[in-house]
């Protein structure tokens, strides 16, 4: 059991891990360069730790100190206490959910390996909004997507806020990221992968036809939140798929069209 150590200066370089956590390109470089993300809340850090990734450290304040009792009793990294207006402090906003915990990364599988045994995937292509991919990742693990492929320009999926919109989703869903877009998609056609590409194009099929198709291996190509997908990705895609809409509306939130997408091209399982 890991005793709870009471901590009262900012300045303590225990704290190091949660330092200036608002600083989205600080965090965006130190994180992956220190192997390490953090997960905020009682329920994301349950799941990181159920998912098998080590615990760097934890810190708490006094009223979370019985919630996460059992945390606490399993975990060998160190536990600090902290005053809710130091944690402010630190981690330069109200820390209100109270318990935040410095997980360590894992590497990242290769993209061959989480293909072999897989029937549909998603690929996101350079989306950039970390709230959007983690609302992404939990659509992808509640409508049981098999794994999903990021392109190098893709934002953090271990990113706090990614994590929290996630509720820890991501840590349920096997994923990985290219090492180049779109010469990866040559991977998907080896492993035998349907390439569809949602996007606005006049010459696609609709979602429903895609359904409807039941293609026994597809991949589900999903843009960036502003053009959507590039030109060399739509050239290389086997088909262009469009969500039909009305009242003048063009496009759905890149987060909002994977869940409609992963919903009506859901597999059967034994």
């Amino acid at each position: 059991m890991a005793e709870p150590v009471l901590l009262d200066d900012p300045g303590d370089p225990r704290l190091a891990d949660y330092t200036s956590l608002t600083d989205v390109e600080l965090r965006r470089r130190r994180e992956p360069a220190e192997g390490l993300f953090i997960a905020e809340g009682e329920k994301v850090i349950r799941r990181a730790a159920a998912a098998g990734y080590g615990m760097r450290s934890m810190l708490l304040s006094a009223k979370w100190l019985g919630v996460m009792g059992d945390v606490i009793e399993a975990a060998t990294a160190p536990v600090y206490l902290v005053d809710p207006a130091l944690a402010e402090q630190v981690t330069g906003y109200h820390v209100h959910r109270g318990a935040l915990a410095s997980m360590a990364r894992r590497p990242l599988p290769a993209p061959a390996g989480l293909l072999g045994g897989a029937r549909r995937i998603a690929v996101f292509e350079d989306t950039v909004d970390h709230a959007n991919l983690g609302a992404a990742f939990r659509n992808a693990a509640a409508l049981d997507v098999d794994a999903v492929l990021l392109t190098p320009r893709c934002a953090d999926p271990l990113y706090r806020r990614a994590v929290k919109v996630s509720m820890g989703s991501v840590f349920q869903v096997p994923w990985t990221r290219l090492d180049s877009w779109p010469a990866g998609m040559e991977l998907l056609r080896r492993h035998g992968f349907v390439t569809a590409a949602l996007c606005l194009a006049e010459e696609s099929i609709t979602l429903d036809q895609l359904a409807a198709r039941r293609d026994d291996k597809l991949a589900l190509l999903l843009g960036t939140e502003g053009d959507g997908l590039s030109p060399a990705a739509l050239r290389e895609a086997d088909l262009r798929v469009a969500i039909p809409m009305a009242r003048g509306v063009d496009s759905l939130n890149v987060a909002a069209a994977s869940a409609l997408a992963f919903y009506m091209t859901r597999v059967a399982r034994p």
